[in-house]
């Protein structure tokens, strides 16, 4: 079993989704953070796993003062314990009126400087600080809130409520804690697309040991619509993840013909005028409608059965579909 090539092609066609993603009706996401986040969130995963420290570092082929030096200047500033180095920066701009550049090194001297160049660059990019000048003579200043305001306008924030929903329809019932590791957004953020998808009866509420959780009976982003679709596609990957995940934490490796995990591909090749043409073509559609019927008919079902004393599961079917035309061909030609 060839480990390492399995690892590196999957983080390729990641990487492939995440520039289409930041390229999206061109759009220029930031990337700065990208590299961090995998790092720190590979090292939460390994770890929630039983891995130690030491185990990681090898993993990651790092020395373990480095490996501890790298976790501690990404996790929080060197200079404001308790604070991640973005946050630092972003919250000194905020309170005073202008900054320059050399101020900033010298009040987070503790930090690579690099790193704090970078996390400034990132900060510009997203529109949350404006800079003038030139050199350590660069002076940068937070965004007004009218300025911000016209940021959240380009990401409507029923697009952010969309991902909420779709995090807590995977994961239900689940607390607030839960969906932040999961759709990662600032507080203000999941704050008020809790309230905006409770308000609309599209999430539920209970309370259990103290603390609120969230249940979401049915998560439906309709057909050609332009809002939500960063929920559909984040829902169609975790599909794919989850069903690839759960099979290998069952140790399976192998399929079976009978089996309820796991995910199956076909390719079928057409020519122009296929007399199967229409019908593979439609392939996709009337999946859609199978499992729209089967799911409605299981929901009325549901609705005339207590649940109370029953153990339930979920099964999570994924269909996707894509046409993919030979470059050696003309157009219209092989799909």
């Amino acid at each position: 079993m060839n480990i390492h090539l399995l690892i590196d092609a999957i983080v390729r066609q990641t990487v492939i989704l995440i520039a289409q993603l930041a390229t999206t009706a061109g759009a220029r996401a930031p990337l700065a953070h990208v590299a961090n986040e995998v790092f720190l969130s590979l090292v939460n995963e390994l770890k929630s796993q039983g891995l130690g420290h030491k185990v990681i570092a090898d993993m990651f082929g790092l020395a373990l003062r480095t490996y501890h030096s790298r976790i501690q200047r990404l996790s929080e500033s060197a200079t404001e314990r308790g604070r991640s180095l973005w946050e630092a920066i972003l919250t000194y701009i905020v309170e005073r009126d202008v900054v320059l550049r050399a101020e900033l090194l010298e009040r987070f001297h503790r930090d690579d400087e690099q790193t704090v160049r970078s996390v400034l660059s990132d900060l510009v990019d997203s529109s949350l600080i404006f800079k003038t000048g030139r050199a350590d003579r660069t002076a940068y200043r937070a965004a007004s809130q009218d300025e911000l305001r016209q940021v959240i306008a380009d990401d409507p924030a029923e697009g952010i409520a969309a991902m909420v929903q779709v995090g807590i329809h995977r994961i239900q019932p689940t607390t607030r804690d839960a969906v932040l590791k999961l759709v990662p957004m600032a507080d203000d953020d999941l704050d008020n697309a809790l309230a905006t998808l409770l308000a609309a009866g599209r999430i539920r509420s209970t309370e259990a040991g103290g603390q609120a959780l969230y249940t979401c009976e049915q998560c439906v982003i309709p057909y050609g619509t332009s809002v939500g679709w960063e929920a559909a596609v984040f829902d169609h990957y975790q599909a794919l993840v989850t069903a690839l995940v759960t099979r290998l934490n069952a140790g399976a490796t192998r399929a079976l013909p009978r089996d309820a995990v796991g995910g199956s591909t076909w390719g079928i090749d057409l020519y122009e005028g296929h007399p199967l043409e229409e019908e593979t073509l439609a392939l996709l559609s009337g999946v859609r409608q199978l499992v729209s019927d089967l799911r409605t008919r299981v929901d009325a079902h549901n609705a005339s059965v207590d649940l109370t004393d029953k153990t339930t599961r979920r099964v999570i079917f994924y269909a996707g579909q894509s046409v993919l035309v030979d470059a050696a061909q003309p157009e219209g030609g092989a799909a």
